[in-house]
């Protein structure tokens, strides 16, 4: 049986859910990855309503859609990070609430606590999302950063990840981190470290995504095979990155996305260079069987053709593993 192609739908969060639904019912989607913001999916009432939870999955449903993990990036990102302004524009007000920045960080913890309620009452086993990270500003080792700097960092987010585990593993609900730049692990080095800070416990793993990996020049599909039983889901997405050199790198040159002096930009799937077969390969090969998730971005094209092309190139790309060897049948001469 074939892993479920789904749409995550955080890009779309403008969009009241049915709407969408109903169009990536239109475009090939098995499901849909839920965000925790815009209307897709209220964490609060998730958590505390399962009739609510009901009356979600049954709207999908009749768009024959099904859902198999929510995604609470924009809260997560404010448990162990350095707090400002900038965060007051992706959290719910009471998240953040006054403002001061310890305050703001419990107060995301505790959302994050009921987002893997509200997961369960949903009836899904995976919260994705970020961690935020402590430590991110101290990436360029000038002026020097000791390793006791760095250590605290990994400390500080073992502290304050431990107590939401907690709940993830009462209610039976893993969280997968979407290791990415600005989060406490943003390659394999640093996605190793973290699995040391907290002890190696289940109840934390990753959301495998490619596009962050790769233009870095970190090796996406090694990724993969070092942390197959900790990939909990995996989104598919694109970057492209220059065979030149241009006026910015991999830091980006403060430059928004789609600007012509950028290095690298995200991309519709198939039009960048991650190498999906290998990737796919490789998922086959550590065992995945969770969905295929979609996260579409691409500064250049039109989001709804781009949302309907990728679901195609999923799912041409997409085969199951052989569970024989391919010569078997000359093994048996009798």
């Amino acid at each position: 049986m074939s892993r479920p192609v789904t749409l995550f739908t955080g890009q779309w969060a403008d969009l009241p859910l049915t709407e969408l639904a109903e169009k990536a019912a239109t475009w090939g989607y098995d499901g849909l990855e839920l965000a925790c913001w815009g209307d897709h999916l209220d964490v609060l009432r998730a958590a505390e309503d399962p009739d609510y939870c009901v009356a979600q999955r049954e709207m999908l449903q009749s768009h024959g859609l099904d859902v198999w993990a929510i995604s609470n990036h924009l809260v997560g990102q404010a448990v162990c990070d350095r707090i400002d302004e900038r965060h007051q524009s992706i959290l719910p007000s009471r998240v953040w609430g006054d403002g001061d920045p310890e305050g703001v960080r419990a107060r995301a913890a505790e959302e994050m606590k009921l987002t893997a309620r509200a997961a369960a009452n949903l009836g899904v086993t995976v919260v994705n999302g970020f961690t935020g990270s402590s430590i991110w500003h101290l990436l360029y080792s000038f002026p020097p950063v000791s390793d006791e700097m760095i250590d605290a960092g990994f400390f500080d987010f073992a502290e304050r990840w431990n107590p939401i585990l907690d709940v993830f593993d009462e209610v039976e609900v893993y969280f997968g981190l979407e290791v990415h730049p600005t989060e406490i692990a943003f390659d394999i080095v640093t996605a190793e470290r973290a699995l040391d800070a907290l002890g190696n416990r289940s109840a934390f793993g990753f959301n495998y995504d490619p596009s962050h990996l790769a233009y870095q020049g970190v090796d996406c599909v090694d990724f993969i095979l070092r942390f197959g039983s900790r990939i909990y889901h995996t989104h598919m997405k694109d970057v492209w990155w220059s065979d030149h050199p241009k006026p910015s790198g991999v830091f980006g040159g403060h430059l928004p996305f789609g600007h012509a002096d950028r290095y690298w930009d995200f991309r519709s799937l198939g039009r960048g260079y991650v190498p999906f077969e290998e990737v796919v390969r490789a998922l086959n090969r550590v065992g995945y069987e969770g969905p295929l998730s979609v996260e579409w971005e691409d500064v250049g094209m039109e989001r709804e053709h781009g949302a309907a092309e990728a679901c195609d190139f999923v799912r041409a790309l997409e085969f199951p593993r052989s569970e024989t060897a391919f010569d078997s049948t000359f093994s048996d001469s009798s």
